[in-house]
This record gives C-alpha cells, structure tokens and sequence, in this order.
C-alpha cells in the first residue's frame, strides 16, 4: 500500500527531507513552535537538570580520579558509568537547544548525529551495567581475590561497551533509516526505522535480562557463601556494596522502561494513531533522570563516597574564598587524621574505617588470603 503524504501548500522555510518526514507522521505542527519541549519554563527547567547531571557525574569523577582508595577495578566500572550519564547531560542538553523550530533546518546528516548521541549514551549506561555485573559474576565463581596486576579485563569490558555503543548509535547514519521509505519511519524518531528502533530494544531488554539472571545467581553465592565467613564486617561490606549495585541496576530499569514500552508502542502502531506517541518529552525525561539519580546513591550507599564528595566540597569552598591549604600538610582523609592524630610517635594499626572497601566478593570468603601491610590484599 502506498504512503499517502499531505502536501503542504505553503511549506515552512527548512530541510525538504525532515519536512516531509515530520509531516508524514503529524509531527510537523508541533515543530513549529517557539518551545522545543513546551512552555518556556519547562525547557528552563529541562536545562537545569541537565546540567544538574552535569555537574554531580563531574564530581563523582573528580572524587574517583583524586582518592587514591577508588582506584580499584568497582570504582572504574562506577568511574564508566559516571561519564556515560555525564554524556547523556550534554547530549540531552544539546538535543533541547537544537529541537523546536530548529530541528527542520537541521540536514539529515546532523539530525542523525543528535539522536544518534543519545543512542550512544544508552547504549553505554546499559551495556556498563551489565559489564559490572559480568566483572562481579566472574570474580564469584573464581572464588579468588583480583589480582591488581590484571586490570586488562576491566578496560576490555569498559571498551567493549563503548564500541557497541558507537556501533548501535552509528547504524541509522550509515544507512539503516527509514529516509524515502515513510512507511517504515518511527512517529517519535521521524527519521529512523521501526525495524532499527525494535532491534536496538531487543537488545536492550536482553541485556537487562541478563543482568536480572546474573545478580539473582550472584546473590545466591553470596548467600550461601556468607555462612561460611569468619569475619562478619567483611561480609557486611560485600553485601552493601552488592545492594548499591543492585539499587542503580533497579532505578536503571524503573527509569527507562517507560521509555522502552513507547518505543515499542511506536513500532506496533500506525502512523497518526497512538496521541500518546506525541508526548514522548515526558518519558525521555524521565529516562534522563536515572542519569541524576546515580551519584545520589552513591553518596547515600557508601560512606568513603560521602567522604570523598565532602572533601571535594570543602576544597571548592575554600578554593572559592581565596584561601589556600598549607603547602607542608597534605590533604588528609577524615578517617585517617584521627588515627594519625591519635599516635604520632609510631604507626598504629589502621582501625576498621581506614581499610578499603573491600570491593572483591570472594576475597571475604578465602580464608588462606594473607595480610599486606594490614590490609586485605586486593
């Protein structure tokens, strides 16, 4: 059946490409007014939060890379995972700016690069998830601490998710689109293909599946691995790291299933009969806002987190006001100051704050691990 395309009589200054698109699936109205996501104040309020994420996914990074304790294979995963939702900020940002009367003037070719960015950045988020969970499902049944000597799988994971991320991202540009073929194109994405926008689902949500099965499997290890413990702090440690994770993985899926179900109410619908097709902003906010959710719950999780973020505060503050630390006393963590405080002829035994979280889940489970320095080695 052949696809029916109304005819502009007056058409509106822009691409001839994305005119005919957005007018063959009713979109096209709406693109022409001032506000790209409705009312002034609701882009402002949309800006805001970008940058929002922005900035606490900076500063979860800046923690990371200045604490020499985060410098261990979790917190590159968390590290990852921080610069895709630092991604998805400034992409959604940019798609706001360029969206409205803007986006009909914008070529195929940039039209691509915008929403193909966000695609990238979804991409990444999820494929991290579940790279984390292979990286924690591995050291599981290795039943052995990680050697610190061999981070190559971490940065392999950390890369496989970024190329298939890309790859995703770069399909639709490289030619799997739905450009003079109307019938095939998406009502959200006017531009791209049901086809494609129904595979990258799939992928998607076999992903999270697969994410569901193996923390599932590595809860049931550490349960049952947990009688065995001696030390019961340790186990504690392992089982609130495991519950972060697990937590992130959650908001994660309440977050962007919204978004998916659309997507897939998009690729079963006709062209102009879903209305609820046209209030997509809503839903891609709120897939959005998973990325400002992660550093809350970092923060809230973890206790080295919370200090590492309030000695980042600090420095801005005191950056701020012109003042400068002294250039002999180097900047101490809070709980390692007490102990130094507390003994300054010798070194004392680290009390159990000073240690690292442990972030290896059958380091607490082998017995025969030996102590460097006092410290569980990692």
């Amino acid at each position: 059946m052949a696809a029916v395309v109304l005819q502009l009589p007056n058409p509106p200054p822009g691409n001839e490409t994305l005119l005919e698109h957005y007018n063959y699936v009713g979109k096209l109205e709406g693109r022409l007014k001032d506000a790209a996501e409705g009312s002034p104040l609701t882009t402002a309020l949309f800006l805001v939060i970008c940058s929002l994420i922005v900035l606490e996914n900076l500063m979860v990074l800046i923690a990371i890379w200045k604490n020499n304790r985060f410098h261990n294979r979790m917190y590159f995963f968390i590290g990852n995972l921080a610069l895709c939702d630092l991604l998805a900020g400034i992409v959604y940002k940019v798609n706001i700016l360029m969206s409205g009367k803007r986006t009909l003037s914008l070529s195929p070719t940039v039209w691509f690069l915008r929403e193909g960015s966000m695609f990238v950045a979804l991409g990444a988020s999820t494929c991290s998830l579940l790279a984390i969970a292979i990286e924690r499902y591995l050291t599981m049944i290795k039943m052995r601490p990680y050697d610190a000597n061999k981070k190559y799988r971490v940065f392999l994971l950390i890369g496989m998710c970024w190329l298939i991320a890309f790859s995703l991202g770069a399909l639709p540009i490289l030619g799997w689109n739905c450009l003079h073929k109307l019938s095939e194109c998406s009502t959200i994405l006017p531009l791209y293909s049901k086809h494609y926008i129904a595979f990258c689902i799939s992928i998607f949500i076999a992903i999270l599946l697969t994410i569901v099965i193996l923390y599932a499997r590595i809860y049931c290890l550490v349960k049952s691995s947990s009688c065995r413990v001696a030390n019961p702090n340790n186990s504690e440690r392992s089982m609130a790291l495991l519950r972060t994770v697990v937590i992130v993985v959650s908001v994660f899926i309440v977050c962007w299933s919204p978004l998916f179900i659309l997507f897939l109410v998009d690729v079963a619908c006709r062209v102009k009969e879903c209305p609820m097709l046209f209030k997509e902003q809503w839903f891609v906010v709120l897939a959005v806002l998973n990325s400002a959710m992660n550093p809350v719950i970092y923060t809230l999780a973890s206790k080295e987190m919370r200090r590492a973020f309030f000695q980042l505060v600090c420095n801005c503050l005191v950056k701020g006001r012109g003042t400068r630390s002294s250039p002999v006393q180097p900047a101490l963590d809070p709980s390692r100051s007490k102990s130094s405080g507390s003994n300054n002829s010798s070194p004392g035994p680290k009390s159990k704050e000073d240690l690292p979280q442990v972030t290896t889940l059958p380091s607490i489970i082998d017995k025969n691990k030996p102590l460097q320095n006092g410290v569980l080695s990692q």
